[in-house]
């Protein structure tokens, strides 16, 4: 499977329409973004804590502010990377996308700046965690509730997965692995029985293999394996080699050479 990140990030604008569209037009199994609210509590497509490059932020848009700081209009009039593209509301993504192509909901951040991502958390530091999650991630559900495609809900913060858990149980869910992260992804793996674990290339031994802590909880879970971030096809033959069943690309046609 090939999962295109934030829509090909690395051929389009991403997190945007086009980005969406593009990616379905190449092809692309499924289509990663990322998501968090504005202050209206409105649900949008943008992967960085600030729409300028503030702090860690990258100046994605030629708007300013912390994201979920400033208003819907705000958020959804910021040009994306220079272009004409804007940051859309997650059901515009979802409106642009065939039913056919599944969507990847990454819950990047539900307003908050204590979101403890790549940590399997203890009790009741686990329960806080869901608590400031949940308003969000119901926010997130009533929008997919309305389309027909098959999502699955992935975050490196063991807070948001407890809250879909909590609030729709039984959708698909995936643990995102933080580099130096296996152990902690493992537990999470394990605690919510996930549908897939999203581990970076980085994860793999020399061999290829995993980590015996990962390996096994997604044996144990049965959970698909996928491989971020993929960005040519030496990595998507690495990841593949390794026994994933697929790929997080920022570009379509990585695995094309296997089939010469």
């Amino acid at each position: 499977m090939v999962i295109a990140h934030r829509g090909f990030a690395g051929q389009f604008p991403e997190n945007t329409v086009r980005s969406v569209r593009g990616a379905a037009a190449a092809d692309a199994a499924m289509v990663e973004i990322d998501v968090q609210p504005t202050a209206d509590g409105d649900v949008v497509a943008f992967h960085d804590r600030r729409l300028d490059d503030g702090g860690e932020s990258r100046g994605v848009t030629d708007e300013r502010g912390v994201v979920w700081e400033r208003s819907t209009a705000t958020v959804t009039s910021a040009r994306v990377l220079g272009t004409e593209e804007r940051v859309p509301l997650l059901s515009e993504v979802f409106e642009a996308l065939p039913p056919a192509v599944g969507v990847n909901v990454e819950l990047k951040n539900p307003g908050s700046d204590a979101i403890r991502p790549g940590e399997a958390l203890g009790e009741p530091a686990r329960e806080a965690a869901r608590r400031r999650w949940q308003s969000f991630v119901t926010s997130v559900l009533a929008v997919a509730d309305r389309f027909e495609h098959d999502v699955l809900y992935s975050s490196f913060c063991e807070g948001a997965l407890a809250a879909v858990d909590s609030v729709a149980p039984g959708e698909s869910l995936a643990v995102l692995v933080e580099p130096g992260g296996a152990d902690a992804g493992a537990t999470v793996a394990r605690r919510y029985d996930v549908d897939a674990i999203n581990h970076p290339l980085a994860v793999l031994r020399a061999d290829a293999t995993l980590p015996a802590s990962l390996q096994t909880a997604a044996d144990a879970v049965d959970a698909s394996r996928y491989v971020w971030t993929v960005t040519d096809w030496r990595a998507a033959d690495r990841a593949l080699a390794s026994g994933a069943d697929g790929i997080i690309a920022d570009y379509a046609g990585l695995t094309a050479y296997r089939d010469d």
